[in-house]
Parts: C-alpha cells; structure tokens; sequence
C-alpha cells in the first residue's frame, strides 16, 4: 500500500492547514497476461492462502495482519506498521466483494487508511479472459483521493505502479514457471505489496 503513502509529518500538515483538499477523481487500467488458465489466476484472488502470498500491506512480515472473506457481500482487511528511519506509520486496507463471476470478474470497494486517516477509496474491477496461449487479467480503477502527498500531482501515478507492483505478486504466485530463475517476491526489500490494495488492491 505504499502507493501514494506519504511521511507521517507530510500527511499531518495536509489533514492540518486550512480547509479540506477537494477530492480528485480519476481512472485508470492496468493489463497482464499470463500463461496459465483465468482458473488459475482467479483462485489467487480467491484462495486466502494464496492471495496472502501477494497483497500484504508494506512493513514487517511479524506485524502483518489480513483476513478475507471471498464473496458478494463480504470483505477483506489487512493491517501492518511500516517504518522508515525514525517515521512509524500504521497503514490499513477495508474492502468489500460487490460482485463475483468465477474465473471471470471480481467487482470490489476498497478504502486506504494511514495513521487513521482516509486517504483514498477506489472501485475496482477484474476482468479475465482467455487468450492464445493462457489467459488476461485487466484491472481497472475509479479512485477518489481525499488527503493528497504535498499538491497530489503524483498520487494517481504511484497508484497505478504500485497497482503494476502488486499483479506482478500475483503472476509470481499462479504462474510461477514466467519466473523461474528471478529473486522470489519481497527477498530483495522485504516487502510482499506495494499497496493495500489495493491495494490494495
């Protein structure tokens, strides 16, 4: 979740000085392919077990929390506490399934939180479809930013690479054999998703 995450201090003077930041509004989509069968490439969405291997928010592995209950109706959490020098932030991730398809869509509402404070909700949906040789993921995401990085200039573009960061976990997980031979995800940084969510997701 470390798209669009500022330094503590940085996000305290946006929540402090003068009146509300006007919400911003934006979309964008993001592809990937993949070798494997849509079948496979939704139960990494759908398998807690699998989809813990990828969407963990940034921060040690011992302080991680997640929970997901896969379907129309219920939900997903995840907590963690992130520390960069002598800044400690505490990122949450809220989501709920308004939609499931089996192998072929998962519709969701997603809120991100740092330090107790609601900095964006996204609706998402992915859509998998078969393609020669194995299958499509194609994300798409309508955000609404309510408590931006310094002017937000940047936000919309740290969301989608960290978006990019995050369906790269996944394709590692449900399509290990693109991979062989690459570091596996987080050994070099420590870190298994760059957003709640997202971020994500």
């Amino acid at each position: 979740m470390d798209a669009g995450r500022p330094p503590q201090a940085e996000a305290a003077r946006a929540a402090d000085d003068g009146p509300a930041f006007p919400a911003r509004h934006g979309s964008f989509s993001v592809g990937l392919s993949f070798t494997v069968p849509r079948a496979q490439v939704f139960r990494g969405f759908a398998d807690p077990s699998l989809r813990s291997r990828w969407f963990r928010l940034p921060g040690r592995f011992a302080t991680a929390e997640h929970a997901l209950d896969f379907r129309v109706g219920g939900g997903e959490e995840a907590r963690n506490v992130f520390v960069s020098a002598d800044t400690e932030e505490r990122l949450a991730y809220r989501s709920r399934f308004l939609d499931i398809v089996p192998d072929t869509r998962i519709v969701h509402v997603y809120e991100a939180e740092v330090d107790g404070s609601r900095r964006w909700v996204s609706l998402v949906t992915v859509e998998l479809s078969d393609e020669a040789g194995g299958s499509r993921l194609t994300w798409t995401e309508q955000y609404t930013w309510l408590l931006p990085t310094g002017d937000g200039t940047q936000d919309a573009a740290h969301l989608r690479g960290g978006t990019r960061l995050l369906l790269n976990g996944l394709s590692t997980v449900v399509n290990p054999d693109r991979h062989a031979g690459l570091p596996a995800r987080g050994q070099a940084d420590g870190a298994a998703s760059s957003k709640p969510g997202g971020s994500a997701p």
